[in-house]
């Protein structure tokens, strides 16, 4: 299994970015990436959309990211809590997020995701939380040797300097809570441990 250029890493985050990248609407002008971390999935989605922004709290991480830009008009690295830094409300076709919302106050988090949307933009967001249930426990026992393997066979790794927080909520909380703030959200647990939901903000 070898690595495209496009992925000089590969862990268990950037096995999601193809789904990400083909939930990003045709034509979209302004895209946004919450916890961009060193910039990978932002320079990916700069490929379908006409301007990228990636905030992330860690100024290690946003260095890294412009650097790795290289100056490219496309992309824009802001270093700055989610929750409080101006961004411009309803402005972006596509909003994502990575393993990251577990780092912040989840409702808020999403509502102001949800906020920053256009009208019939999408929003995407993978993460992460903890088994609490005896199915949740179940689903984590039987896919273990599947992520331990596909963990091998790609070397998985991340970028040095990535911060790391354990989650707090179960993946029954998190569908609920996205149930109740994203009505007609689409939720999907993942075999490598991680969830996804995907959101179309109605049009006007």
């Amino acid at each position: 299994m070898r690595q495209s250029a496009a992925d000089p890493y590969w862990n268990t985050n950037v096995a999601r970015h193809p789904g990400i990248l083909r939930a990003v609407p045709e034509g979209c002008g302004d895209a946004l990436d919450v916890g961009c971390g060193d910039g990978l999935l932002a320079r990916k989605l700069a490929g379908q959309a006409k301007h990228v922004t990636g905030i992330d709290k860690s100024p290690d991480m946003i260095a890294c990211a412009r650097e790795f830009a290289a100056g490219d008009p496309q992309l824009t690295f802001v270093e700055g809590d989610f929750l409080t830094a101006k961004l411009p409300r309803a402005e972006y076709d596509f909003v994502c997020s990575v393993t990251t919302i577990h780092h912040m106050d989840f409702e808020a988090a999403f509502v102001r995701m949800r906020d920053l949307l256009r009208p019939g933009g999408t929003l995407v967001v993978v993460g992460l939380a903890r088994e609490v249930s005896g199915t949740e426990w179940a689903a984590l026992i039987a896919a273990a040797p599947v992520v331990r393997t596909a963990k091998v066979l790609r070397r998985a790794s991340a970028p040095q300097g990535m911060p790391v927080a354990d989650p707090q909520m179960s993946y029954g909380q998190v569908r609920a809570a996205a149930q109740r703030l994203l009505p007609g959200v689409r939720y999907r647990r993942h075999v490598l441990r991680r969830y996804s939901l995907t959101w179309e903000k109605p049009a006007r």
